[in-house]
């Protein structure tokens, strides 16, 4: 307990209790419930044909829940100053993993790309808590670096030499995705913390370029684009997923076929219950259950950006820009995946926050949810003192 949360306690003469945001709880809480449902729906089929049972991902995705949720009450019990003060620890930690899952024999290699490491019972995804690694680092270096990082362009990018040597490694696995959503948030948290636009540019030119040369100078992404582009060019090939999203999409019209009546999961729609469970969300609920889920996403991603604002407010900037950090990339990587769902762009393979199937994506979401709202609570705690103060003057 700090002394000024001590000196507000003895002042109240009322101990100190967490200070959860109703807001956070309730709406991580329904898109878990949208979440189950729909894995329970999209995976029947598959389920029942491979092992016979057919809520075997259902119930393994409400056993990624259980454990995303005691993940998110160890987050909720550890200050953010122990994240800050120790960055540099969890810096060399993120690329620890990188790099290990990269190792052979220690990695797992799942269709044509070694993201994986094996945990027993689960194949964890390495880049999802590296992600949340690499992140505080950024955040915790534009508070100790503040006036460097804005005024000098080296200050500037040597965390966009962090960011960059990740996505090396990212690209290794081949991980083009989790590649984008690092870069994405990592430079809008620079850019929060005061970057100068023009110094801004020189990366964004240049992740974008390379970008690009790896689209052109790679056969397997620019079958992606090509189907992106056309997918029923060759309905039956490179374009054969996006096109049966878009199938189920059409199909649910205003108000859905209804819940378990999607025909498109069924052996048509390749990864129905992970990467594109929202297509069969909109086939079952229609263009009312897409509404929903958006606004949820919407919601959530306001209200950690809220909390970013309340935090810099009350003089927490690590905080602020932690917050900010997450609040980015769950809308980022949401945005992504409904667009790839939808045809907007190229297919990537991003999950659903907190709605598709995967023990990696669940467990470390449900996490960075607990420290937000750990965030939150030591932003009200920061606040309640200064209040407590004024109401006495008056």
């Amino acid at each position: 307990m700090t002394t000024t949360t001590m000196s507000y306690a003895r002042s109240t003469g009322q101990p100190r209790r967490f200070m959860f945001d109703a807001w956070i709880v309730g709406t991580v809480a329904a898109l878990l419930l949208v979440g189950l449902v729909m894995v329970a729906s999209a995976s029947i089929g598959v389920s029942d044909h491979e092992s016979g049972n057919p809520f075997f991902y259902f119930e393994r995705q409400l056993m990624y829940v259980a454990m995303g949720l005691v993940a998110a009450l160890i987050a909720m019990a550890i200050p953010t100053s122990v994240w800050e003060k120790h960055s540099m620890v969890l810096l060399v930690g993120g690329f620890a993993l990188l790099v290990m899952v990269l190792v052979p024999g220690v990695g797992h290699e799942v269709n044509g790309s070694r993201r994986w490491a094996r945990l027993g019972f689960m194949n964890f995804q390495v880049s999802e808590l590296a992600r949340v690694m690499l992140l505080t680092y950024i955040a915790s270096y534009a508070v100790r670096r503040s006036e460097e990082l804005c005024t000098s362009f080296k200050g500037f990018m040597k965390p966009v030499a962090v960011l960059g040597a990740a996505a090396v490694l990212l690209l290794v696995e081949p991980d083009f995705g989790a590649t984008t959503v690092l870069m994405a948030t990592g430079l809008a948290v620079l850019f929060l913390a005061g970057v100068r636009l023009h110094h801004l540019l020189v990366p964004v030119v240049v992740g974008v370029a390379g970008m690009a040369v790896l689209a052109v100078t790679s056969s397997y992404r620019m079958r992606r684009l090509t189907a992106f582009r056309n997918p029923w060019e060759d309905p039956f090939d490179s374009g054969f997923q996006l096109v049966q999203s878009l199938i189920a999409i059409g199909r649910g019209e205003w108000f859905g076929v209804g819940l378990g009546s999607s025909v498109q999961k069924l052996f048509y729609l390749p990864e129905a219950h992970t990467d594109f469970v929202f297509a069969v969300l909109a086939e079952e609920f229609g263009f009312l259950g897409v509404c929903v889920v958006v606004g949820l996403f919407s919601l959530l991603v306001g209200r950690a950006l809220e909390i970013s604002r309340k935090a810099a407010d009350a003089g927490l900037p690590f905080q602020s820009y932690l917050a900010a950090s997450i609040g980015i990339w769950l809308g980022l990587q949401a945005f992504v995946n409904i667009g790839v769902n939808m045809g907007l762009l190229p297919t990537k393979g991003l999950t659903l926050p907190l709605v598709s199937y995967g023990g990696s994506s669940m467990l470390v979401t449900l996490g960075v949810m607990g420290l937000l709202l750990r965030i939150n609570h030591e932003t009200q705690m920061a606040g309640r003192p200064a209040a407590s103060r004024e109401a006495r003057r008056e």
